[in-house]
């Protein structure tokens, strides 16, 4: 059966303009992630998936299959993930294409390569996961024991109510977040229940350089400067 790398990039992105295309290091955002996909020696087949001419032409010169203009009602701010995976899971059936998983790859992640992407394929071959995500440590200053709230009168306290008060990093405990994510994988039958991680996700670790996700001008100019620092 086949699998299938998977890249959304709808046109219409507002934090930064044309985001998706947007050059890092002298090369579309989008390209890094098609680089990966194909670097991958587990995925069959790289798709993007946009309502965009213009990304549709650069997707395809850097060698993703484009089999379909995305329809402008399911490319807009307040589209869903899942009803673009969807859409796409119909597109397949409609084709009549097995698929093992589907492998979805955000293009907002330049640093995530194709060996992560086989990593986490075989943590979910490896295993009866309904779905596999990447993640990311929680810096410790943003450790749920970490975070202050303001109260009613003015006053700063713990978000946490804790007896007693867990101030050395060593002794909190770990948590994680999705880092974006730069990769989830998952079964077209998980997508078809309108789900994205079904009842047993297992987490596939990330270092913080390899999860920067461009979000904002200031990532975009940490990301520039991590590859002409040759910080790779």
């Amino acid at each position: 059966m086949t699998v299938i790398g998977f890249m959304p990039a709808r046109g219409g992105s507002k934090g930064i303009p044309r985001k998706n295309i947007v050059e890092i290091n002298g090369r579309p955002l989008i390209s890094y992630t098609i680089g990966s996909s194909k670097e991958s020696k587990l995925i069959d087949r790289t798709i993007v998936s946009t309502d965009d001419d213009e990304i549709a032409s650069i997707s395809a010169s850097f060698g993703a299959e484009i089999p379909y203009i995305r329809p402008d009602e399911i490319a807009q701010d307040s589209t869903s993930m899942i009803c673009v995976l969807n859409h796409f899971v119909l597109w397949l059936e409609e084709n009549d294409i097995d698929v093992e998983c589907i492998a979805l790859l955000q293009p907002t992640s330049p640093f995530r390569k194709g060996i992560h992407i086989d990593e986490a394929i075989s943590i979910f071959r490896a295993s009866n996961a309904s779905s596999v995500v990447s993640v990311v440590e929680v810096p410790h200053q943003f450790n749920p024991y970490s975070i202050m709230k303001i109260s009613q009168d003015k006053s700063i306290k713990p978000y946490l109510n804790q007896t007693p008060t867990i101030l050395r990093r060593q002794d909190k405990p770990k948590f994680f977040a999705r880092n974006g994510p730069a990769i989830l994988i998952c079964r077209p039958e998980i997508i078809k229940n309108n789900e994205l991680y079904g009842e047993y996700c297992l987490p596939y670790f990330m270092s913080n350089f390899n999860s920067i996700d461009i979000d904002s001008p200031y990532d975009m100019k940490l990301a520039d400067f991590m590859f002409q620092s040759n910080l790779l």
